[in-house]
């Protein structure tokens, strides 16, 4: 079993800064280089006929960003009500939105090759987030992949169901 950095022999393997969040019961990952700012609890404003997964629309510095939640993503359940933001940013395209999880815990340094491939018995969203796994102290961490959870790519993947326009609160 590989390591997560910190917690056995130094390597000269690149290291990633990955933000840890729960949702529900799970602990999770997200490279540090996609989150542009962490904001506290927040109520989103909803969003009528929007998609589960949505939980709503935050101003966020004069821009309306749509709320993902997390817990809905992973099918744990609708969020929470008043739920920590993570601020995403994908820079090659300038799109922002909000993910919304339980909680926030602090950034963990992992060598890149402790990082283990997903396991083969997933779930479609499981093998639709997720992007690999890292055995910490006491649990394992889900790396999710940011990308893939943009509002749009989420209207594309078809795991929820609707077509893009429907899907997409937030288009324009």
């Amino acid at each position: 079993m590989k390591m997560a950095a910190g917690e056995g022999p130094e390597t000269k393997d690149t290291a990633i800064q990955l933000c840890s969040v729960r949702a529900g019961a799970g602990l999770y990952g997200i490279d540090t280089r996609a989150i542009r700012e962490v904001l506290g609890n927040s109520v989103p404003q909803q969003v009528p006929l929007a998609p589960a997964h949505i939980a709503g629309v935050l101003t966020y510095r004069g821009e309306v960003l749509e709320a993902v939640s997390l817990r809905t993503l992973l099918g744990s359940g609708l969020h929470a009500g008043r739920d920590r933001v993570l601020v995403l940013e994908d820079s090659k395209i300038g799109e922002r939105f909000g993910l919304m999880v339980d909680e926030v815990g602090g950034v963990v340094s992992v060598a890149e090759n402790a990082i283990e491939r997903n396991p083969i018995a997933l779930n479609p969203r499981g093998e639709a987030f997720f992007d690999g796994v890292v055995q910490m102290k006491t649990c394992l961490m889900v790396r999710l992949d940011a990308k893939r959870m943009r509002p749009l790519e989420l209207a594309r993947s078809g795991l929820f169901g609707g077509d893009v326009k429907a899907s997409h609160a937030g288009a324009g």
